[in-house]
């Protein structure tokens, strides 16, 4: 697998990437935040896998290099940095990080959480190439969830969203009417317990029924978590 790493620290970097490599990654250092946005721009070249994102560098925030990679891609970005405190972990998973690790951390843990973000991302690309498992779209009165290929759309027209947001709806839209708790939320959609991200999700909750423009679509259970509710036929 192709894995970008953006470090400015180059001693860091060289023995991260020298443990990486042990396991069978192909590492690309980018030194600040522009040399990552040009690392994921040529055409042509093998998509990276997963990028892992410093946040003190130096020609930029971490949290608005992560935003631009957005943007531009759905690579899986993880960010890694010594900022330990629940509003930076809840920024940054609202500016479309998949998953964010405090350093001092644990090697192996980071090798699970990358090879974690991975597999999420190529079963979704699986699905798109082999056309298999369970069904591609979901229909909710005008809503429209084609589950292969992230797209959504409210009669006809097209709604753009985070990863984060639509694998929130896609979860939902799997039992329409069933109350999903908040902890089993926060554990398919950001895989984690940490209690600081119900936060997060209300956040994103809040986004989806704007951007939707369906404030009745998602019914919050008071205490308990959320519901999708079947829109009423016209």
């Amino acid at each position: 697998m192709r894995l970008l790493l953006v470090e400015d620290d180059d001693h860091v970097a060289a023995a991260l990437s020298a443990i990486l490599a042990r396991h069978g990654f192909q590492v690309t250092h980018a030194r600040n935040g522009e040399e990552a946005l040009q690392a994921l721009l040529p055409a042509g070249a093998p998509p990276f896998g997963v990028v892992l994102l410093d946040l003190g560098l130096p020609d930029q925030d971490g949290y608005e290099v992560c935003g631009r990679i957005r943007k531009r891609t759905a690579t899986p970005v993880i960010m890694v940095t010594a900022r330990a405190d629940v509003r930076s972990r809840i920024h940054g998973l609202n500016m479309g990080a998949d998953d964010y690790v405090v350093k001092p951390y644990d090697t192996g843990e980071l090798l699970a959480r990358i090879h974690a973000v991975a597999r999420r991302t190529g079963a979704s690309e699986e699905a798109v190439a082999t056309g298999t498992g369970a069904p591609t779209t979901v229909r909710l009165g005008p809503v429209s969830i084609e589950l292969p290929t992230r797209r959504v759309s409210v009669d006809g027209t097209d709604v753009p969203l985070t990863r984060k947001e639509f694998d929130l709806l896609a979860l939902l839209a799997q039992r329409p009417g069933v109350v999903f708790r908040r902890e089993q939320i926060i554990s398919e959609v950001w895989r984690t317990s940490w209690e600081g991200t119900g936060r997060t999700l209300e956040v994103h909750v809040a986004s989806l029924r704007s951007k939707l423009r369906m404030p009745a679509l998602i019914e919050t259970v008071r205490g308990v978590g959320y519901r999708l509710v079947t829109p009423a036929a016209p």
